[in-house]
């Protein structure tokens, strides 16, 4: 005791001591300087705290683009590289959107409308025409994931019934509405969501992803958070550059390339309103440790999003088929929202996702609301307004006719195959797989040679692959077309023959797109690569005939 109280008077004497300096400092000045002293010092405190930590870039990061920004602003060198930045985004248009000879834009109407057949025939001749991967013959990796051609037309009888149909008046039209809620209900069915489960229907993967990260933000500010932080790979930064958030990167391991949890449990502070798994990430088909993260959330009381808009028709089946694929869903602790394209393996037309919650209490802070709207009350359950009853209805007739047995048949086939397609290119001089991948979706790189050649050698063969980087490699998404027996084998041939090829000159560098992509990998400047997307955008939209 007698210690405790030595320290409190020794204490004591300090803070007098400071008291003493304070009134010293102060003498001389009157009342309005000292108040006017204060308030700036605070709030150039604040200011500080908030360029320092709370800022939607890191400190580091605009340092970085603050000394990329000075370099090219100096006059011989930022001339050299707008003058190579154009040069490639001159190209963009004729490399990527190239018209055959004769060919132009329409950029005007017609003065006098066109016939329906004379319509419809231009549309088969020509425009369908212009289709050059055999995406039918299972040439392309991912993008189309349909049933085939009996249920194309199928699709197009249901889409015919409720073509008309607008889902921003539900009262008027009752079908898709309760079609809506169906699909939302069988999806948390299978995806263990238990009574309180529930769920929109959105336009795609992005928008499910943008209503999780807007609904965590929500209830972020209700706890008082004014810049909330999401944990996540990379597709998320769309959403906290619309909502205002800070994205924070999580390394994966260089390994299994799956998400650092230990990276990830330090950068967690009282700014953390989410955290997310990928289950799987697209570019390497690598599953992250849902269940861990779950235990992360639950402990930390954050809201962790399984992002499986690649894996959300497939894992689930798999797993009830007897695969040994990992637990993904609300039968894990700390999971609350799911985020599924069902317009993927879930086999419905382009245009239909789902954005599903452990309860309605998360799934209320994504709804829109305007009570002051001279038109009435608005109010809007995601993004979109209006809506189209047909793609509701195309999607809840896909799952329908499918059923149980029709999704665990698919993901079975899908898995086995890559894992078939997997152990064969372990095989292949040159090339190595990218981390531990799980699901329907691989990538491989190479130490031999540059990894960008391959996706443009196996173009030539009529095959479209994915370029990914971080690290660089080639991605093949395995769909419902690649499990058609030889597909495969195919595949796997082509890929060995175009693989030796390259390994007779692997010092060869990659040439036009490809390289781009190569070169995009390498350059810290990540502006410079931006103003290169920037060019392909422009060439997408553009009617200018290279």
């Amino acid at each position: 005791m007698d210690i405790i109280k030595n320290i409190q008077e020794v204490g004591k004497l300090y803070l007098n001591d400071v008291r003493v300096l304070v009134n010293q400092l102060c003498e001389g000045h009157e009342a309005w300087e000292l108040i006017l002293a204060t308030l700036l010092t605070v709030l150039a405190a604040g200011w500080i705290r908030q360029e320092l930590f709370l800022h939607e870039l890191g400190l580091f990061t605009r340092a970085k683009l603050f000394i990329f920004r000075t370099v090219r602003s100096l006059p011989v060198i930022g001339q050299k590289i707008q003058e190579e930045l154009d040069k490639t985004k001159a190209n963009f248009t004729k490399d990527l959107f190239p018209l055959t000879p004769g060919d132009a834009y329409t950029t005007c109407l017609p003065d006098k409308g066109m016939s329906r057949d004379a319509v419809l025939a231009l549309a088969q001749s020509k425009y369908k025409s212009m289709e050059k991967i055999d995406w039918q013959g299972g040439r392309l990796s991912g993008a189309v994931y349909n049933c085939g051609e009996e249920h194309d037309k199928f699709m197009a009888k249901i889409f015919n019934l409720f073509v008309g149909d607008n889902l921003l008046h539900p009262g008027v039209f009752r079908g898709p509405r309760k079609m809506e809620v169906e699909v939302i209900a069988m999806c948390c069915e299978f995806f263990h969501g238990g009574p309180d489960a529930c769920g929109t229907m959105t336009s795609g993967g992005t928008e499910s992803i943008l209503m999780a990260c807007k609904a965590y933000r929500e209830r972020a500010y209700e706890r008082g958070i004014k810049t909330p932080e999401m944990y996540a790979h990379a597709a998320f930064t769309k959403a906290a550059k619309y909502f205002k958030m800070r994205f924070v990167g999580v390394p994966l391991d260089p390994q299994t390339l799956q998400v650092d949890l230990r990276e990830m449990k330090k950068r967690i502070n009282k700014r953390t309103c989410m955290l997310v798994a990928s289950a799987p990430g697209f570019p390497h088909g690598v599953i992250d440790q849902v269940e861990e993260i779950g235990q992360l959330g639950k402990r930390y009381d954050i809201p962790v999003h399984v992002d499986a808009c690649m894996g959300g028709f497939v894992l689930p089946f798999a797993k009830e088929a007897g695969l040994n694929v990992p637990s993904m869903d609300f039968a894990v602790e700390g999971v609350t929202s799911i985020s599924a394209d069902v317009h993927k393996y879930g086999q419905a037309p382009k245009g239909s996702s789902v954005i599903l919650y452990r309860n309605a209490g998360y799934r209320s802070r994504q709804f829109y609301i305007n009570t002051d709207w001279c038109g009435g009350i608005y109010a809007s359950g995601a993004i979109q307004g209006t809506r189209s009853g047909a793609i509701i209805a195309t999607c809840w007739a896909t799952m329908l006719a499918l059923g149980r047995e029709g999704y665990m048949e698919s993901a079975v086939k899908v898995i086995q195959t890559r894992e078939y397609i997997e152990k064969h290119i372990r095989d292949i001089p040159g090339l190595f797989i990218c981390g531990k991948p799980s699901a329907s979706i691989l990538a491989m790189g190479s130490k031999s040679f540059d990894i960008n050649r391959l996706g443009s050698s196996m173009a030539k063969r009529g095959w479209h692959l994915f370029t990914v980087q971080y690290p660089a490699g080639v991605n093949f998404v395995v769909t419902k077309m690649h499990t058609v027996p030889g597909v495969a084998d195919t595949f796997l041939s082509d890929l060995k023959e175009c693989t030796a090829e390259l390994m007779k000159d692997p010092l060869t560098k990659a040439e036009g797109i490809a390289a781009m992509y190569g070169m995009a990998e390498s350059i810290p400047d990540r502006s410079m690569v931006e103003e290169f997307v920037h060019g392909y955008l422009e060439a997408y939209y553009s009617t200018n005939k290279a």
